[in-house]
Formats: structure tokens, sequence, C-alpha cells
């Protein structure tokens, strides 16, 4: 628990006043969370970094979050680039005589998607939608775990997905969901939000319910791997991975549900 701790002071003393400050330091922050998380994935597949197909989907990931105002890499540039790199892994099946397989190219690609995509929305949210954007989704995946974890504690007596996360319970899901509606409050009151209090506490418990999904999938990919912690990096929490599984889910939803509203 000690070690616990003192990792956690450490990461928020590290990631908060980035976050304040906002501008290439989150861009820079993103990348590097984001390739460690890589990693990370691939490790459970036994896919080295630094392998072939490793640095195509390194490649693939920095592709994918590249700035959505960038001139330098636009989407008619993205496109075809993936599409080289894609038959690139499907060739490499061939090279390797079957070592790496079409499942192992198609785990790639699906592992730089799932990666790319929520940390290209972590500093997308916060460069261009603003930091309220951004603390609004963290607060919400924080005191969802919060009260899922409390309510589960106290009231936990049916289990939610026994077979993916044994310790999870129905009441701590939906203890969650309860929690968050003060982010949805406090929000409406002192932040000019896109949305009326009512709306904004569904989109608020919505997004509370996939950042819980997102544990879950996490979960499974790990159960599936028999791995216990997507990494080592954050002593007492795991890796990478472990920490940001619900903002994954939770940033690219909340840029569909609530951001396209404003203007």
């Amino acid at each position: 628990m000690k070690t616990r701790t003192i990792t956690a002071i450490i990461a928020m003393a590290i990631f908060l006043p980035i976050v304040i400050y906002g501008s290439w330091p989150v861009l820079i922050l993103a990348y590097l969370l984001a390739i460690v998380a890589l990693k990370e994935v691939l490790n459970m597949k036994h896919i080295k970094l630094y392998s072939l197909p490793g640095i195509i989907s390194l490649i693939a990931l920095c592709l994918i979050m590249s700035p959505q105002r960038s001139e330098l890499v636009q989407m008619q540039y993205q496109v075809p680039f993936l599409i080289v790199m894609s038959l690139i892994l499907l060739s490499f099946t061939v090279v390797s005589k079957n070592r790496f397989t079409f499942v192992d190219a198609a785990f790639c690609m699906l592992a730089v998607a799932y990666v790319g995509i929520g940390f290209m929305y972590f500093y997308e949210t916060r460069n261009n939608a603003g930091l309220h954007f951004l603390l609004f989704a963290l607060l919400i995946v924080w005191l969802t775990d919060t009260g899922a974890y409390i309510f589960g504690r106290l009231f936990g007596k049916h289990k939610l997905w026994p077979e993916i996360s044994p310790n999870k319970t129905i009441e701590g899901f939906v203890g969650g969901i309860l929690s968050s509606t003060l982010v949805a409050i406090i929000f409406s009151i002192y932040y000019d939000m896109p949305l009326s209090l009512v709306p904004l506490l569904i989109v608020t418990w919505l997004l509370s319910m996939f950042g819980q999904l997102g544990d879950l999938v996490e979960s499974a990919l790990k159960r599936h791997f028999d791995v216990k912690d997507s990494g080592t990096l954050l002593p007492g929490h795991g890796g990478i991975l472990d920490r940001f599984d619900s903002f994954i889910f939770v940033l690219p939803l909340m840029n569909i549900l609530l951001i396209n509203f404003q203007g």
C-alpha cells in the first residue's frame, strides 16, 4: 500500500502540471504513454517492439496519433500509409514461414487502434476542446472507480462478470455510475458545458458505464494472455494500460457525445 501511494503521488506530481499547462508537453506525454501502452499490449502476445512487426505497429501508432489539424499528415496520406503497413505485416507471415501469423498481424493493427485512438483524444481534448473537458473525463473515471470500490465493498453480493473480473459486482457497477453524477452537477454549475444538466447527466452515466467497460476489456485481454498486470512501470499499479484502460474508452465517446455539440 505504501508503494502504491508513493507511486500515485509521484505520478500525479508529473501528470497534473503537464495537463494543466497543455500545448506541446501534453502532445509529448500522450505519445510517450501510447508507445509504452502499445509495448505492453504487444508483449502480451510475445511480440517485441523492436521487431519488424513492432516497428511497423509503432509507425502506424504515430500516424494514427498525428494531430488532426496537422498539414503534414492528413487523412489522404494516413490511409495509404496504413494500408501499406498492413500489407507489410501480412507479407511478413510469408517471410517468417508463418511463425508470425495472420492472427498476429490482425492483433498488431487492432492494438494500434485500441491504444492510438484513445491517447490521440487525450491530447486533442486538452489542446482543442479545453482543460475543463479533460478534467471532466478524468473525474468521471476517478469517481466511478472510487464509487464502484466503496459500493462493492459495502453492498456487493452479485458478481458482475466473474469470468472476466471476479471481484467486480453489479452493486459496485451501479455505485460507480451514481458516483459520477456529482461530476455532472459540479460542471453544469461552474463550467459552460454544451448540454443542460439532464442531458449532461445522461452523457455522464454513459461515460461512466463505458469507462467500466474499458476496464473489463483490459481485464479480458490480460485474462486471455494469463498476465496479472499489463506492465511494471508503475510499482503497485501495474502498467500504463492498467491506469488508462477506462480513459481509452471514455475520451473518444465524450468527444462524440459531448464536445461535438459545441459551436
